[in-house]
């Protein structure tokens, strides 16, 4: 049963890595898997969530961080080094069937560290701002899996690695946004803002 998903995993991988390659995604996706591309969103949502929301956004802004690092720590030092799969690129009966789009790194494969944080981040924004902002569901979630799917397409993760990371980043940024509302209650009523719409 294992080997077949394996076999299936591979089959995937190679449908996207190959099967769907062209010039645009050969740009375009190394570059939305890249942590630099996102550096101004970032330093926008520090800012945005400080000016709008005063304390509660520095509570915001530190609890997102700790979220990543929690979504880190458990992906990259407790489940890779645990289940120690080879990357793709790193697979000496593999590799030479990939096309290899970036540098593939040194790192065990499952889970997808860029999969498991980028979730855990959106459903943590998810749980608290979904009922303020009507479109932070699918922008998030488009967000998170356009680099998720980016990390298949570069050849440096398989499928599995990122689905397997994305269900584990939801349910830590799930359980981490309810219990930040949870220590923050006040924080779900809509009356502490001014009702932004976006």
């Amino acid at each position: 049963m294992l080997q077949q998903i394996i076999e299936l995993d591979k089959e995937i991988f190679l449908t996207i890595n190959q099967g769907i390659s062209n010039l645009v995604f050969d740009w375009l996706l190394p570059i939305l898997r890249n942590p630099y591309t996102w550096a101004p969103l970032y330093l926008f949502l520090i800012i945005f969530f400080i000016k709008n929301y005063g304390k509660f956004g520095i509570a915001i802004v530190i609890c997102t961080l700790i979220n990543f690092g929690i979504s880190d720590s458990i992906s990259s030092h407790i489940i890779k080094n645990t289940v120690k799969r080879l990357r793709p690129c790193n697979d000496i009966e593999f590799k030479h069937d990939i096309n290899l789009r970036v540098r593939c790194g040194s790192g065990y494969s499952f889970t997808s560290s860029h999969a498991t944080n980028h979730f855990a981040m959106a459903f943590f924004w998810i749980v608290l701002f979904r009922r303020r902002w009507k479109h932070t569901l699918w922008l998030s979630i488009t967000w998170a899996a356009l680099i998720s799917i980016s990390q298949v397409y570069v050849g440096v993760h398989y499928p599995f690695d990122v689905l397997c990371g994305a269900i584990f980043g939801t349910i830590i940024g799930i359980l981490n946004g309810n219990l930040f509302i949870r220590l923050l209650p006040r924080f779900a009523d809509k009356n502490i803002d001014e009702k932004i719409s976006i």
